[in-house]
């Protein structure tokens, strides 16, 4: 068991689309897949393939009835089953309402405890 502290409250499991960019903005790969875990500085998602840390990603992200569009940059990215990946991502570019929705979907199951949550 960790005593990691997060910075931010962790909520599991949202449906998105991803497209991976070079520094360039030229397309290297894309997918759809899960979230592990999302919260107000990043994703966890689950990926098809490894991506560098060299690379962003374009992110968009199901959160009931709104469609987020995040950019962020790949921390980390670590097989754990065949062609299965978990890959880590900072969030560098979002902006406020999609903050604000995020922000919002985490209170809400927080509060009822609908799912679980990291912190």
């Amino acid at each position: 068991m960790s005593n990691e502290q997060r910075k931010h409250v962790r909520i599991n499991s949202l449906f998105l689309s991803y497209i991976c960019i070079d520094k360039n903005g030229t397309i290297i790969n894309e997918g759809i897949g899960r979230t592990l875990n999302v919260s107000q500085g990043g994703i966890l998602l689950e990926t098809n393939f490894n991506i560098s840390s060299e690379h962003n990603l374009l992110i968009t992200i199901a959160v009931e009835d709104n469609l987020l569009d995040v950019k962020g940059k790949v921390i980390r990215c670590q097989q754990y089953d065949k062609d299965k990946y978990h890959t880590g991502v900072e969030f560098i570019e979002i902006d406020e309402s999609a903050l604000n929705i995020i922000t919002k979907f985490i209170e809400i199951f927080k509060n009822t405890n609908w799912i679980k949550l990291e912190e």
